[in-house]
Formats: C-alpha cells, structure tokens, sequence
C-alpha cells in the first residue's frame, strides 16, 4: 500500500547544512533555537464557499447586465444561459482554491493568516515543551509555507535579549527569498540576525544544548 508522505521543504544537504548553523547560532548566543515548517497552519474550510459566493455575484452581475444591453429580445434563453455560466464560473473558482494555493489565498485576509500561524506556533511551542530549558532561552521560528508567513516567538528568558521590533525586522528580511521559495536561505538569515543581535547568554551547569537542533517539518492542518 502506498503511502500518502509529505514531500520535505528541505533537501537533506540543506538540512544537514542548517542544524550545523543552528548549533553555531547556540553556542554564540547562548539560547536554544528551533526551527519548524508547516504546510499550512489551518484548513480554511470557508475558502471554497468564499470563491464560490464571490465569483458567482460577480459573473451573475456581469452576465446580467450584458444580457440588458446586448441581448434584451432573447430573454427566455438568456436567463438559462446565463444560471449556467454563472454556475460554471463559481464552481470552477472553488475548484482551484483546492488545486491552486496562490489563488487559494486572495480570499484569505491579512489578519485571519495571521491570526491562525500564531495559534499554530504556539500550540507547537507548548507541545514540543520548548519552555523547559534551565534558564527559559528557548526560541521557535515557524514558516508556514502555505500561509507565507513567519512567527518568532522567544521565550522569557530572552525578552531583554531580544525585542520585539528585533522580530518585525528578522521576518522582514526572511520575506524575499520565501516568496522565492528558498527556505534555505531565509533560515540563514534568520540565523545571522539571531547572531548579530542576541548577546551571549551564560550557560548553566554547562548545558549548552537542551532543545534538539532537527528541524521540524509537519504537514498541519
């Protein structure tokens, strides 16, 4: 029986490459970092009713007032022709919200992505128990591929370390190279900011590395 796996983000040079980095990036900071993929942070079951709804007022609207202008003497085949394409048009919306995920996306709000990758990133911080370390250092980077978006959430041990307009800035330049699909180098960036910016912190009882360096890859929801 075959097997229904998720194609991985990541080549296994790239990973390889990155949890080298990400065990750099730890012993120069002094925090515990993980880093974690999702294909998408929630299912949107209101995307296909949304493209439906919207594409069906449009082209019912549109076809409507052609009919008006161009075809008033034909009424009677006009208005079956006319439920038809509109009906044909809506479906073929919602079609390719599932097939297409860039189209998927306009009728996703800005809010709404945010609102969902966050939860997400949150659920894993807490499941993943990244709050265990000894002095809290503990620091999650999530991309959520489908979303496009990206969520730092540091522990509390980190708070004077690193600030929250720090965060904005670190996202903003991961954005180039996700729209480009190079996951790669957006985690490297990331890590060079993380680097340059978080002053070393002191180690305890010589634990220099409590979280595991694997980058997490998981399907979602």
């Amino acid at each position: 029986m075959k097997l229904n796996t998720m194609k991985p983000f990541l080549s296994e040079d790239d990973r390889i490459m990155l949890e080298n980095r990400i065990a750099e990036a730890e012993k120069l900071t002094g925090s515990q970092i993980v880093i974690a993929t999702v294909k998408r942070s929630d299912s949107y079951l209101e995307i296909p009713w949304k493209a439906f709804a919207l594409c069906a007022s449009f082209t019912g609207l549109l076809v409507f007032s052609l009919d008006l202008i161009l075809f008033s003497w034909i009424q009677d085949i006009i208005v079956l022709t006319s439920v038809v394409i509109t009906l044909a048009v809506a479906s073929l919306a919602t079609l390719c919200t599932v097939l297409s995920p860039g189209f998927a996306r306009l009728f996703l709000s800005h809010n709404r992505t945010e609102t969902e990758v966050k939860q997400y990133a949150e659920s894993l911080f807490l499941s993943r128990e990244l709050f265990s370390t000894s002095q809290r250092t503990g620091m999650l980077l999530l991309i959520s591929h489908f979303e496009r978006k990206v969520i730092i959430l540091p522990d509390k041990g980190l708070s004077e370390n690193i600030s929250e307009e720090d965060l904005k800035k670190i996202i903003s330049q991961m954005k180039d190279p996700l729209t480009h699909n190079d996951i790669r180098k957006a985690i490297e960036i990331a890590l060079d900011e993380f680097i340059r910016i978080i002053k070393l912190l002191p180690s305890v009882d010589g634990r220099s590395d409590e979280l595991s360096n694997k980058i997490i890859e998981e399907k979602g929801l």
